[in-house]
C-alpha cells in the first residue's frame, strides 16, 4: 500500500444516446476495484462525468429540436441514475460543459501555449455550400485516405481504426443534407504531439494497468505521431482562448474532465486537487475502452506532460462487448439496454456485475448471451455461491439458535488466507476474472467441507464435533461475504444482516475475514439468490431477436437498387492466396500477394483478426479486381477480397477454379 492517495477514473459516458451493456464492461470493473482497494486499506476517490461536446451532440440536437445543454442534462441524469442502479457509485460525476472544466480547460490550454506547446496553422476543411458551414468530425463522412473504407470525420471507424485530422477525409460528404462538400481554407492550432515521442518512449514501458494499452500505445509511438488540431469550427464546446469562432477539441476538454471532476470533489470534502494531480509519484487509474487507448496512452499524458502536470500511472483497457456472438451493433438490433431490457426486468444488477467480470479476461471479447448468462447465475451465484452461504446458515440457527462458540480450526484459517492472497494478486494485477474464480473457489471449498463433513449427520453421534464443523463453515462464510462484497454490494450487505452483523459491511476491511464470527444469535436465513428461469431467458431473448428482426426489415426497405449496367463495372475475379503477412502497426490488415492467373497483385485486407496467414495461403477468394489502386496504412492495395457478415467469412468457389477466372 503507497501512500499517496489513488484516484480512479472511468472513460465518460458520451450523452447522445441511452446507457446500453457494453459501457458497462469499463465501469462495473472499475467500481469492483475502487470497492476492493478501499477494503484492502486504500484511500481512494473514484471519479467520473459526462462527455457533453462534440458533433454528435450537436446533431442529434438539432434532430430532435432541443439545444445540446438540453441534451447533455437529459442524458447525463440518466447515465448517474443508471450506474446509481448498477450499484457503480462515484464519488463525483461531474459535466465537461459545466464551469469548472470550461475554465480549467482554458487555463490548460493556455499553459500549453505558454510552454510552447500549441501553435497555428491553416488548413483546407470540408465545408458544405449548402448548408454555409465548415463540417468538423462527425458533421462529414468520406474516404479514409489511409485504408480507403468509408470513414467518419474524425475517425477511420469501420477500417483501420486511425486517427483523421480535419481536412483529411477524401471525397467528403455532408451528414446533414448529403451534399457533395467542398474544401476550404481555414486557421486552426495544433498541439505539438509529434515533440513527446522521446518522452512517450520512455513513459509507456513503465505505464502500469493492461499490457494491452501499453504495447498497442508503444506500436503506434514507433510508426507514427502527428500533431494533432485541437480546435474545431462549431459553437458548442469550450472556446479556444482568443479565438471568436473556435472551440477547443472534445478530445482536448474531455479528458480535462478528469482533473476538474477531481476539483468538484475536493472542493465539497475540503481535500488538495493537487494531491492527485500533481507532482512526479501521482496515482491515478484511467479506466476505458479499448477503443480509446491511444487518447489516453498517448494524447492525455503528452498534454499533461506539456502543461506540467502530473503522469497517469495506469490505464486498464477493456475488450469490447458482442451480443449473442454477433458484433455490438445498436444499427443491426444487436444491443441490450441496460435499463429497458435488464434492470426494468426485475434482474438484480449482482448478476450482471458477476457475468461481466466473471465471464472471461478483462481484455479479451465478451459475449453477452441470455443463455449464458442463466447457467453462469443458476450454477455458479445460485447453485455454488448462495448454496454454502444459506445451508451454512439455516443449519446453524436451526440446530444452534446462532454461531458456536468454537474458534474456526487453523487449517480453515490457512485456506481463507490462501485464498485472500490470490484474490489480492488478482486484483493488483486487474486480472478481474481470475480474482473472482479465486472468490468462487473458495465458495466450492466451503460446500466441499460442509458436504463431507455432513454436520446433519454428525449431530446425530457427536454435537460438540457438529458445532465445530459450523463454527468452520461460518468462518468461511464470513470471509466469503467480506471478499464478494466488492462485486455483488447487495446480496453481501444482506447475507452480513444474516450472519448476525447490524452495520454497513464496507465499513470492515476484507483482512477481518479470518477473525473469528464470535458466539451470537442468528435471525432467521433466507435464500440469497433465486434462480432465472428458462421461460424468463426465452422471454428475454425474443425481446433481442424482435429488435433485430426489426433492424434487419428497416435496413431492406433502404437498400437502393443498381442496373446491370452498373453491376457491370465491377470485375470479379477468382485470386489464389500466394502469400499473407501482418501489416506492422496495425491489428486489422493483412498484406496479400494474389495470383489472378499470369499477374501477381498486392491487396490489403482487414481480416486478420480472423484468419492466421497459413490459413490463407493457397486459398481461391473472390476478388474486386478493378478498384482504384489505394494505399493502406502505407501498403499499396489494387483490389479487394471479399467476405461476408461480422467475422469476414471469406466468398470462395466450392469446386476448383483456375486463378484468373471472372466471376459471373
Amino acid at each position: 500500500m503507497s501512500g499517496k492517495p489513488l484516484l480512479v477514473t472511468c472513460g465518460l459516458p458520451y450523452t447522445n444516446g441511452p446507457c446500453h451493456i457494453g459501457h458497462l464492461r469499463t465501469y462495473v470493473p472499475a467500481d469492483f476495484y475502487v470497492r476492493y482497494m478501499r477494503r484492502s486499506g486504500e484511500e481512494v476517490v473514484f471519479v467520473c462525468g459526462s462527455d457533453n461536446h462534440g458533433t454528435p451532440i450537436v446533431i442529434s440536437a438539432e434532430r430532435e429540436g432541443s439545444t445540446p445543454r438540453e441534451l447533455s442534462e437529459r442524458y447525463h441524469e440518466h447515465f448517474y441514475e443508471t450506474f446509481r442502479r448498477m450499484e457503480v457509485i462515484f464519488d463525483r460525476f461531474g459535466m465537461t460543459d459545466d464551469a469548472m472544466n470550461r475554465d480549467t480547460t482554458r487555463s490548460i490550454v493556455e499553459r500549453l501555449v505558454d510552454n510552447g506547446y500549441v501553435y497555428s496553422k491553416t488548413i483546407s476543411q470540408s465545408y458544405c455550400p449548402e448548408c454555409e458551414r465548415f463540417l468538423p468530425d462527425r458533421y462529414v463522412e468520406g474516404v479514409c485516405p489511409h485504408c480507403g473504407a468509408v470513414a467518419r470525420g474524425d475517425e477511420c471507424d469501420q477500417g483501420c481504426g486511425q486517427h483523421l485530422e480535419p481536412g483529411e477525409i477524401k471525397d467528403a460528404i455532408c451528414k446533414i443534407c448529403g451534399g457533395k462538400a467542398e474544401y476550404r481554407e481555414q486557421e486552426h492550432y495544433f498541439f505539438k504531439l509529434s515533440a513527446f515521442r522521446d518522452f512517450l518512449l520512455d513513459y509507456l514501458p513503465t505505464l502500469g494497468g493492461t499490457a494491452t494499452a501499453r504495447n498497442y500505445a508503444l506500436g503506434w509511438v514507433k510508426e507514427l505521431l502527428h500533431d494533432w488540431c485541437i480546435t474545431r469550427t462549431m459553437e458548442w464546446g469550450v472556446p479556444f482562448p482568443g479565438s471568436d469562432d473556435l472551440v477547443v477539441y472534445v478530445w482536448v476538454d474531455a479528458p480535462i474532465g478528469y482533473i476538474s471532476f477531481t476539483k468538484e470533489w475536493a472542493e465539497s470534502a475540503g481535500a488538495d486537487w493537487k494531491d492527485y494531480w500533481c507532482g512526479d509519484d501521482t496515482r491515478v487509474a484511467h479506466f476505458i475502452g479499448g477503443d480509446i487507448i491511444y487518447h489516453h496512452c498517448i494524447f492525455w499524458p503528452a498534454l499533461l506532460k506539456g502543461a506540467g502536470y502530473g503522469l497517469p500511472s495506469a490505464v486498464v483497457a477493456s475488450g469490447m462487448v458482442t451480443i449473442e456472438g454477433k458484433k455490438f451493433s445498436k444499427s443491426r438490433g444487436y444491443v441490450v439496454w441496460t435499463n429497458d431490457d435488464y434492470l426494468d426486468q426485475g434482474l438484480p444488477a449482482d448478476y450482471l456485475r458477476y457475468y461481466l467480470l466473471s465471464y472471461t479476461n478483462h481484455t479479451k471479447e465478451l459475449d453477452f448471451s441470455w443463455k449464458v448468462y442463466a447457467e453462469r447465475v443458476n450454477k455458479e451465484i445460485v447453485g455454488t455461491l448462495g448454496n454454502f452461504l444459506y445451508r451454512t446458515m439455516y443449519f446453524a440457527e436451526k440446530e444452534f439458535a446462532g454461531v458456536p462458540d468454537r474458534a474456526p480450526q487453523p487449517a480453515i484459517l490457512e485456506e481463507i488466507e490462501r485464498s485472500l492472497a490470490g484474490i489480492d494478486a488478482a486484483m493488483r494485477d486487474y486480472d478481474f476474472k481470475n480474482a473472482v474464480d479465486s472468490m468462487m473457489a473458495l465458495a466450492s471449498f466451503g460446500n466441499a467441507y460442509i458436504q463431507n463433513n455432513a454436520p446433519w449427520k454428525l449431530i446425530k453421534e457427536d454435537r460438540a464435533a457438529a458445532q465445530q464443523v459450523i463454527a468452520d463453515c461460518l468462518q468461511i462464510v464470513k470471509a466469503l461475504v467480506l471478499v464478494f462484497q466488492p462485486l455483488m454490494p447487495d446480496a453481501m450487505q444482506r447475507a452480513w444482516t444474516m450472519l448476525g452483523y447490524g452495520d454497513d459491511i464496507a465499513a470492515h476491511p476484507i483482512a477481518e475475514a479470518t477473525a473469528p464470527v464470535g458466539a451470537r444469535a442468528l435471525p432467521k436465513p433466507s435464500p440469497l439468490f433465486a434462480k432465472i428461469e428458462e421461460a424468463q431467458v426465452n422471454d428475454l431473448e425474443k425481446v433481442l431477436n424482435k429488435r433485430v428482426d426489426a433492424a434487419n426489415a428497416a435496413a431492406a426497405k433502404k437498400t437502393s437498387t443498381v442496373s446491370i449496367e452498373e453491376f457491370g463495372k465491377l470485375e470479379i475475379r477468382v485470386a489464389r492466396v500466394v502469400s499473407a503477412e501482418p501489416i506492422k502497426g496495425s491489428k486489422k490488415l493483412y498484406k496479400l500477394v494474389v495470383d489472378l492467373g499470369g499477374e501477381k497483385r498486392q491487396v490489403v485486407s482487414g481480416i486478420a483478426q480472423f484468419y492466421s496467414p497459413g490459413e490463407l495461403v493457397g486459398k481461391d477468394v473472390a476478388m474486386i479486381v478493378n478498384l482504384a489502386p489505394a494505399t493502406i496504412f502505407g501498403v499499396e492495395s489494387r483490389g479487394m477480397i471479399l467476405a461476408a457478415g461480422d467475422e469476414a467469412s471469406l466468398l470462395v468457389p466450392l469446386r476448383p477454379v483456375r486463378p484468373g477466372t471472372p466471376v459471373r
